[in-house]
């Protein structure tokens, strides 16, 4: 049966159905197991037809079911990701994301001191600047004082225990959206490599416990490793985006930065095609090599599996980003009544944890620390 060999799987008591598995053949690929009835026996008991293994023994009651349950959701798996704007004392609501806005520093600090005291790690920060400061290069990233820069050093002052993660991808800073420097309608790898490495070294001095490009590009995680540690930033991690998606959920997270309507064609030559799950594996395979600290799958859902390969084949810190479009659906369903909106939020977490998740990004954060914490 197509080079695998077969062995009788052995039958726990008379009358049960018999199997037979097969053994990994010969080009290494698992096969699924054929199973073969036997002729059926009349009236069978269910223990005679389940061989006597009842499964719903430890789901009887709450306190079996918390005793066997094999993954857990705590405050510590959470990465709260928000979102800022220059100003003072104002907060913008993003509408395709009930519950999620905008925060001049001012209230951004607010919020990280909150997620400090419900025991959030770290936050992860995204700038919404003016249309005004922004250009084909993206080169206001490359100013020490500007949003995202000075919203660090801010909070690292009011919450040094809380984690500061930054991103040095060029969309929230370029007028066309795209995630690197644009030039006769190419996204620039190399030029957009250097500029991001320079971000970083900024990012750092300003307080970035964590770099954590989601560029795409080709060598930005050696590029800049070797940024860092030449400005004496040994300690500063790299999250590696490592296995970002060409995908369509990202829409409200646009709206939420302020690029939507400003991209420019696709991001389809440097995201990965969602059909892709061995490319994915090689992208993480490179930016380990290049000397990334923890990798990131982007979206969440809608890749578990890769998520699930990561972590069997590299065994490293894996996190998935639950991105906006994700959030919004929930957000959604539940207002209309179509769903359990806390339950399926809750849900898609845990998915996260059986899935080989250390950890999630999610904008579910604060609430879902409140409920951990009771």
């Amino acid at each position: 049966m197509d080079g695998a060999s077969i062995r009788p799987l052995p039958a726990p008591c008379a009358g049960r159905t018999v199997g037979l598995a097969r053994t990994r053949p010969a080009n290494g690929r698992a096969q699924v197991n054929r199973i073969t009835r036997q002729q059926p026996q009349a009236n069978r008991t269910v223990d005679e037809i389940t061989g006597g293994r009842r499964l719903r023994r430890m789901r009887k009651a709450d306190w079996s079911r918390r005793l066997v349950q094999e993954n857990h959701l705590r405050v510590d798996d959470l990465i709260w990701p928000i979102f800022l704007i220059d100003g003072k004392d104002r907060q913008e609501d993003v509408a395709a994301m009930p519950g999620v806005s905008r925060y001049t520093i001012d209230l951004a600090v607010k919020q990280a001191e909150r997620a400090a005291r419900l025991g959030i790690p770290a936050i992860a920060t995204f700038p919404n600047i003016p249309h005004s400061r922004r250009d084909a290069r993206g080169s206001a990233i490359l100013d020490a004082d500007n949003l995202i820069n000075r919203a660090s050093r801010a909070i690292k002052e009011a919450v040094p225990e809380l984690g500061v993660i930054t991103d040095v991808a060029l969309d929230p800073f370029t007028s066309h959206g795209h995630d690197g420097i644009l030039k006769d309608g190419v996204v620039v790898n190399d030029e957009t490599v250097e500029q991001i490495a320079q971000a970083a070294v900024l990012q750092a001095a300003a307080g970035a416990d964590i770099i954590a490009p989601s560029d795409m590009m080709d060598g930005r995680i050696g590029a800049i490793r070797d940024a860092l540690d030449a400005a004496g930033f040994h300690d500063v991690a790299i999250m590696s985006y490592a296995t970002k998606f060409a995908s369509a959920f990202y829409g409200p997270y646009r709206e939420a930065i302020g690029t939507d309507g400003l991209l420019k064609g696709d991001k389809k030559t440097y995201y990965i095609d969602p059909a892709n799950s061995d490319e994915a594996l090689r992208e993480a395979e490179q930016d380990l090599a290049e000397g990334a600290d923890m990798l990131m799958v982007k979206p969440g859902l809608p890749y578990l599996d890769i998520v699930r390969r990561i972590k069997d084949v590299f065994s490293v810190p894996t996190y998935a980003y639950q991105v906006s479009g994700e959030y919004a659906m929930i957000k959604a369903a539940a207002a209309n009544g179509w769903i359990d909106g806390d339950q399926a939020m809750m849900e898609s977490l845990l998915a996260f944890k059986r899935a080989g998740c250390d950890g999630i990004l999610t904008y579910f954060a604060p609430e879902v620390a409140g409920r951990l914490r009771g």
